[in-house]
């Protein structure tokens, strides 16, 4: 039986986007993870090291967030990987990544993308 995990809201300041200006005042970003695994064993045992460690998760958001990109879609599909290199257990992954305010010389509140690996 498989259950879902959900990291929610992992807020951080970076540098992602095409213009030169992103680059130096950077932006606000949102970050979603949901994992989906049998997570039976943790339960029944109340045992961190048998599940997905939020701590394991926030620590490797961060550092992906850090590494200044174009595109969102590229940022979103580096944590992907890297929490299926982490917890190779996890049998789906779905990492939602949303910029706040992006400059498009008018209003528009957000921009997200969901990069789901199985």
């Amino acid at each position: 039986m498989m259950q879902e995990l959900f990291i929610e809201d992992i807020r951080l300041h970076a540098y992602h986007g095409c213009l030169e200006e992103e680059g130096k005042i950077g932006g606000k970003y949102r970050i979603d993870i949901k994992a989906v695994a049998d997570f039976s064993e943790c339960a029944d045992s109340d045992d961190l090291n048998k599940t997905v460690d939020y701590v394991v998760v926030y620590d490797l958001v961060k550092e992906e967030m850090a590494i200044r990109s174009k595109l969102i879609e590229a940022v979103a599909k580096r944590i992907a990987l890297k929490l299926q290199a982490q917890y190779a257990w996890v049998s789906e992954w779905e990492v939602s990544l949303t910029k706040y305010n992006p400059p498009v010389g008018g209003s528009l509140g957000q921009s997200r993308v969901v990069w789901k690996l199985k």
